[in-house]
């Protein structure tokens, strides 16, 4: 039988993960919602 809390005692997250997490929330990156609301700014700015 697995004890679920011995083994969440045991758990290290991989040091790869953490990197790629890092590089990844680092990264500023456009989305859509981005370019949605730079549209409707400059459709404000226009008229």
């Amino acid at each position: 039988m697995i004890k679920f809390e011995e083994e969440i005692a045991k758990f290290k997250p991989s040091p790869e993960i953490d990197e790629a997490e890092d590089l990844i929330m680092a990264d500023d990156m456009t989305d859509m919602t981005d370019f949605m609301v730079q549209i409707l700014k400059e459709m404000k700015e226009k008229g």
